[in-house]
């Protein structure tokens, strides 16, 4: 009995060890050797730390014990009912971009973004957010990362809610890894048919004409962007789009002269005082760029509040949103 036992062990680990290498190798064909390396090192040894490693000090995501006391403390407030109610209550906003060297076949041309879903952080925020998207009449969907509720260990409920989601979407998508999200989770979303833009730009194509759609990875945690790669790949003059999980880079970005910049991570707050002020936006940079649209210099920015919560799920004067982003000549 024990022999028997002790088999189906070995043999389990044995296709888990290969199920692992088979991602490796797929992942390797995707990816700079170097960038799969720092990925996967912060990962395994750095991806449950409470303090250090990032751009922050000090990472709440992390430390679990808060989350009980957020929930105990609601409850005593007697606002936990409403914070969970108020998270699937999404929002759609609506947001221009003009830029005077837009090609007028891209004139009205319309990317949905979605940032931050937490899908596994419970059953129903999927259904929620399919539902608010459905009906959308867009080009584009872009993703700004975070699929993943916590930061560490199995993603196979975030996967399976993403599934879902994907339904709900009638268009191309492309996506960015969060700070919550595993690479090894890129080969499954792109069998889904996302396009995942890891320090990379594509062309998109409409009547002969193109503007550049660009995304890096995680720049808040795992620090893995690359701007310089990026920004190799987009001919100079033409219209570029940058989707960055978190708003942190945005300096960097204009000064390598994107025009777009989006981003989420921020949640806008997530649970905020009474007219939307935010205790804390997690992220090393201006608050004016922490929420909503923003421009510093040549660079116009999104940074989304996100479709879904984070640590409790639980939303208080900062609503959950999906947008819609227009671009026009002007």
């Amino acid at each position: 009995m024990f022999t028997s036992v002790c088999c189906r062990g070995n043999q389990s680990r044995r296709v888990s060890f290969l199920d692992e290498q088979a991602v490796l190798a797929r992942l390797q064909k995707r990816v700079a050797r170097w960038h799969l390396k720092q990925r996967l090192g912060i990962e395994q040894f750095n991806e449950t730390r409470v303090f250090g490693q990032g751009r922050n000090f000090f990472h709440i995501e992390n430390w679990y014990s808060v989350h009980s006391l957020i929930r105990h403390s609601l409850r005593l407030l007697l606002l936990y009912g409403r914070g969970r109610r108020n998270a699937r209550q999404i929002q759609l906003r609506h947001n221009s971009f003009a830029l005077k060297h837009l090609p007028i076949e891209f004139e009205g041309f319309t990317l949905l973004q979605l940032s931050d879903l937490h899908l596994d952080m419970a059953d129903d925020i999927p259904v929620a957010i399919s539902q608010a998207i459905r009906e959308l009449d867009y080009d584009v969907c872009v993703i700004t990362g975070d699929l993943r509720a916590r930061t560490y260990g199995d993603y196979q409920a975030a996967l399976n809610g993403m599934q879902a989601l994907r339904q709900a979407i009638n268009k191309p998508v492309y996506a960015v890894l969060g700070n919550h999200d595993s690479i090894r989770m890129v080969p499954d979303l792109e069998r889904m048919d996302i396009q995942m833009l890891l320090n990379e730009a594509i062309a998109i194509e409409k009547a002969g004409r193109v503007i550049y759609l660009a995304g890096i990875d995680d720049p808040h945690y795992y620090r893995a962007d690359n701007l310089e790669r990026v920004t190799e790949q987009i001919p100079d003059g033409e219209v570029s789009i940058l989707l960055s999980h978190s708003p942190e880079i945005y300096r960097h970005a204009a000064y390598t002269d994107f025009d777009i910049m989006l981003s989420g991570h921020t949640h806008g707050g997530q649970i905020c005082l009474p007219g939307g002020l935010a205790l804390s936006y997690n992220a090393r940079c201006a608050r004016s760029v922490c929420k909503g649209a923003w421009q510093y210099e040549q660079l116009q920015g999104y940074t989304s509040v996100g479709a879904g919560s984070c640590v409790v799920d639980v939303r208080l004067n900062c609503p959950p949103e999906v947008t819609l982003h227009k671009l026009v000549r002007g």
